[in-house]
C-alpha cells in the first residue's frame, strides 16, 4: 500500500455515494498550514474561536489513582516556551495550562492557554521531565 493511500482515504456509503475524506494526523499535520487558511475562508464565522475539547479529567483521574510512584503525584506545570507557570494546574481560574492527555505510563499533556505550547509532563520511576514544544505558529 502506498503512503497516500495510507494517509488518505476516501469514504462511500453502501450505495457508493461519497461521504466524505479520511486523513491521517500524519498527512494533517504536513498539510494543515496550506489547508486552515482556506478553511478559515470558506468558513469564516467558525474560523473566529477554535472549539476545545474537554479535557480528559477521567484519564486524569485514573492516574491518580493508581499512582504508584515513590514522589506524590503533583500540579506543578510550566512552559519553557513562554515562562508561564503553576503550582496546581487544578486549582488555577482560569486555567494557565489546559489539560490535552493523561495515561497510566505517566505521561501527561497541557497545552498553554498563554502561547498555545504543548507541554510534556513525563512521570519515570525517580524523576518528572517537562518537554515543550512550541505552537505551530511559533
Amino acid at each position: 500500500m502506498s503512503r497516500l493511500k495510507k494517509n488518505l482515504k476516501f469514504l462511500f456509503d453502501a450505495e457508493g455515494e461519497s461521504q466524505g475524506v479520511w486523513m491521517s494526523a500524519e498527512l494533517w499535520n504536513k498539510l494543515d498550514e496550506v489547508i486552515s487558511p482556506e478553511l478559515d475562508k470558506i468558513f469564516p464565522e467558525e474560523a473566529k474561536e477554535p472549539e476545545q475539547l474537554p479535557e480528559p479529567l477521567k484519564d486524569w483521574e485514573a492516574l491518580k489513582t493508581t499512582w504508584d510512584l515513590s514522589y506524590p503525584i503533583d500540579g506543578t506545570v510550566h512552559c519553557d516556551h513562554c515562562g508561564s507557570s503553576t503550582e496546581d494546574w487544578e486549582q488555577d481560574e482560569p486555567r494557565k495550562f489546559r489539560l490535552k492527555a493523561a495515561n497510566l505510563g505517566g505521561l501527561v499533556r497541557f497545552e498553554c492557554q498563554s502561547c498555545h505550547a504543548l507541554v510534556s509532563k513525563k512521570h519515570f520511576k525517580d524523576k518528572v521531565v517537562f518537554e515543550c514544544t512550541p505552537p505551530k505558529n511559533a
